[in-house]
């Protein structure tokens, strides 16, 4: 349950608490979450500024850079990844200012793919096929990234040891999801299928989601959302784009998507409840052009349908707590005592 200083603002008027305890937990909540990410002026240019240098060094690099070679690649990110962390380092111990100097930090793990390309570049080492030109990173799928997404991987977790900054998980999630796709690659050379895609794709991405899970409430901060995030795309992805030829195959499909609205409700994450939603969506656009196309009733079934939904969740938000309790009582109390919600 969330509360804002509206609703402490309410109780200290309507006599639920007195309006100098009301003042006392302001005082306190603000000194407790100083340093948590908000939608103040500071902390969203905070974050736009990070996101721009990272886009700026990732995503927005041309093919003009080639003409920087191997040593130019390694020179540009060891002088940017050297200066973030220096001036995210001083930002984060001497002015107290966590989330800039964080930021500044994630922005030099992210130049680890640059730097790890120039010395292979350089070398002439690539552990696989030679992937082409730096500008194809983020637009190809290939064996010879797979080096650079593990060095990015690997950098990430030396700086979460020292900074811990949830957002430090994002090129870690990031480089772990394209990983998913180049590992086709890597496991099954040139000759890979899309159909290998697809199964790398879901086994990996369900090997993310166990991993965010077992992370997941372990600290205060929230080390597990971008896992989650990138976990979904890679398996839901897969999942999605398997050729289910037979209705059974999509009714299993389905069933898949609404077990994940279910896991939402488990592990507290919409996150499950998007991707499920977005499934479920899929399949009854498939029975509407498909299956029914012609039939004039299955409109108002589905609407009827969707009427049932929302009266289920009014009762639902009647009963909350006495319907979470009896199916997390339905839950084995081994598995249950693992549940986020349920770890101290």
């Amino acid at each position: 349950m969330k509360f804002s200083r509206k609703d402490l603002d309410w109780a200290a008027e309507t006599g639920v608490i007195a309006p100098e305890v009301r003042d006392a937990l302001i005082a306190a909540f603000q000194t407790r979450y100083a340093d948590s990410p908000s939608l103040s002026v500071a902390h969203v240019l905070s974050y736009l500024g990070g996101l721009i240098i990272i886009g700026a060094m990732t995503l927005y690099v041309s093919s003009a850079w080639e003409a920087l070679g191997g040593s130019g690649h390694l020179a540009v990110a060891l002088i940017y990844a050297g200066a973030f962390v220096l001036s995210g380092r001083w930002l984060w111990t001497r002015k107290g200012q966590t989330i800039p100097g964080g930021i500044l930090i994630t922005a030099a793990v992210c130049m680890t793919p640059m730097a790890i390309y120039g010395i292979q570049e350089m070398t002439g080492w690539w552990g696989w096929n030679e992937p082409g030109s730096y500008s194809d990173f983020y637009e190809w799928v290939r064996s010879g990234w797979f080096v650079m997404e593990v060095g990015t991987v690997l950098a990430g977790l030396v700086a979460l040891k020292w900074f811990r900054f949830p957002f430090i998980t994002l090129p870690i999630a990031f480089s772990l999801w394209f990983m998913s796709m180049d590992l086709t690659s890597v496991l099954y050379g040139s000759d890979f299928s899309w159909e290998h895609r697809k199964i790398v794709s879901i086994w990996f991405g369900l090997t993310m989601l166990i991993g965010s899970f077992l992370v997941d409430r372990r600290t205060e901060k929230d080390f597990a959302f971008w896992g989650y995030l990138f976990g979904l795309f890679a398996f839901w992805g897969g999942l999605t784009f398997m050729d289910s030829e037979t209705e059974l195959g999509r009714f299993v499909y389905v069933c898949l998507n609404l077990g994940l609205i279910g896991v939402s409700i488990l592990v507290q994450r919409r996150v499950f409840i998007i991707f499920g939603g977005f499934g479920v969506c899929l399949y009854l656009g498939h029975l509407a052009y498909d299956v029914f196309e012609n039939e004039l009733l299955f409109a108002f079934a589905l609407s009827g349908v969707g009427v049932a939904i929302i009266v289920l969740g009014l009762v639902y938000h009647r009963h909350q707590q006495a319907i979470e309790r009896v199916v997390l009582n339905m839950v084995p109390e081994s598995i249950r005592r693992t549940l986020p919600q349920f770890r101290s």
